[in-house]
């Protein structure tokens, strides 16, 4: 049976278990074994093999019924390069930078701050420094960046932690921001996982989640080449499905936008010509930085 050694599992969403398959690659990743996925697991530049996407009928998300098992996952994960490696440290800073700028204008600076998945600290240091966060918690599985980060919150107290689906420790009621950066698309279960981090906001806290936009014109013309349909994302959103997933958490209201994202030109060339199937990797480009609004979406959920 097809995806008989994967996890098979109802919309993530809803919970509804009838879904029509919309996006799929050649050959299908559930029709693959596992062993025979590992070595599509990272890379952009490479054969297309991702878990096909079905559309639910009932909230609309947009999600794999088939996926690796956690188990799985712990493997893969374990030998991934970091993310975003591929795009230089000046672009990401100048990205992240934005979606600071946007959390500064639409949620409090104040009470704790809440960050699952911080990397190596984008977005936290801009919070340490612009904040007046009591208590930074800080939930990142790669060990191996837990001093750069507390490097990042300039001395405030703070706990870092590995485990990124517990926030137990976390006080309920006191965080004035939660931030979740291209995290809830990597996640098997985005709507326990909203629903733990609204027990955590203050009265007047405010998430904000970054993610793709699977209703972009950039997927639209990339197709299957869309860089977010991969082995990595269990599920993907528009501006209509997070905010029913936000609804159906318990957060109060919602708004998405599209957002900035900045990236050298070389990239952006590189992955045009990915999209019509020509390798440019041995080409001289020029590397300027540009910053277009093209395939992701930030959204701010209020409790």
């Amino acid at each position: 049976m097809s995806g008989a050694e994967f996890l098979s599992r109802p919309c993530p969403g809803c919970g509804s278990a009838i879904a029509t398959r919309e996006v799929a690659s050649s050959p299908k990743a559930e029709d693959m074994g596992f062993g025979g996925l590992r070595s599509y697991w990272s890379g952009l530049f490479k054969q297309k093999v991702f878990f096909s996407y079905y559309r639910c009928p009932d909230c609309r998300l947009l999600y794999t019924p088939h996926y690796f098992t956690t188990n799985q996952l712990g493997e893969l994960y374990a030998d991934m390069a970091p993310n975003m490696e591929v795009v230089p440290t000046d672009a990401l800073e100048a990205t992240q930078r934005g979606y600071w700028d946007f959390a500064k204008a639409n949620a409090p600076m104040e009470g704790g701050y809440l960050e699952i998945g911080p990397d190596i600290g984008f977005v936290a240091r801009h919070a340490a420094t612009e904040g007046r966060f009591d208590h930074f918690w800080l939930f990142e599985p790669n060990l191996a960046v837990h001093p750069v980060l507390a490097d990042a919150v300039k001395g405030r107290p703070h706990t870092l932690s590995a485990a990124m689906t517990d926030l137990s420790a976390v006080p309920d009621g006191s965080i004035g921001l939660a931030f979740i950066v291209h995290v809830l698309d990597h996640l098997l279960e985005p709507k326990a996982m909203l629903e733990e981090i609204l027990r955590k906001l203050r009265p007047d806290g405010a998430l904000v989640i970054v993610t793709h936009n699977e209703a972009s014109f950039l997927r639209h013309a990339m197709k299957t080449r869309w860089p977010p349909f991969c082995l990595q994302h269990p599920e993907l959103y528009r501006p209509s499905t997070m905010q029913k997933l936000v609804e159906k958490a318990g957060f109060a209201r919602s708004r998405v936008e599209r957002s900035l994202n900045y990236f050298p030109l070389s990239f952006m060339i590189r992955q045009a010509g990915f999209a019509v199937g020509l390798n440019l990797d041995r080409l001289p480009l020029p590397n300027q930085r540009i910053g277009l609004k093209l395939g992701n979406m930030i959204t701010v959920a209020y409790r």
